[in-house]
């Protein structure tokens, strides 16, 4: 096994093969399943794959703390800026998607210019 570096004397971190890491060492997308996050730690050990060209950061489960959850006011602001994303500054509707930046107008605006 190339990437089985369990001490980290080759790569400088405990590295491990797609698959084949302990337990108790999770990465980010596998704590932000379990609605955790690393929480400031730094990376425990690493998985290597396709030819050492793919690289995944592992964290220790015990030092993950929970997901920050957004106020409400975030969220209002979220929703604000989302709303504007599907406001046509031409007509000034709202559509029920994102205004392309290529053209900034709604589809109807831009096939009025285009005919």
């Amino acid at each position: 096994m190339v990437f089985y570096d369990p001490t980290g004397e080759r790569f400088g971190l405990p590295t491990y093969p797609f698959k084949l890491a302990p337990d108790g060492l999770l990465t980010r997308r596998q704590l932000r399943a379990r609605e955790l996050r690393p929480g400031g730690q730094e990376p425990a050990a690493q998985i290597l794959w396709r030819r050492g060209k793919r690289v995944a950061y592992l964290f220790r489960l015990d030092l993950a703390v929970p997901k920050r959850t957004a106020t409400p006011a975030q969220r209002a602001a979220i929703a604000k800026a989302l709303t504007a994303r599907r406001t046509c500054p031409t007509c000034g509707q709202v559509k029920p998607y994102y205004i392309p930046r290529r053209t900034n107008a709604c589809l109807d605006c831009t096939s009025e210019v285009t005919s």
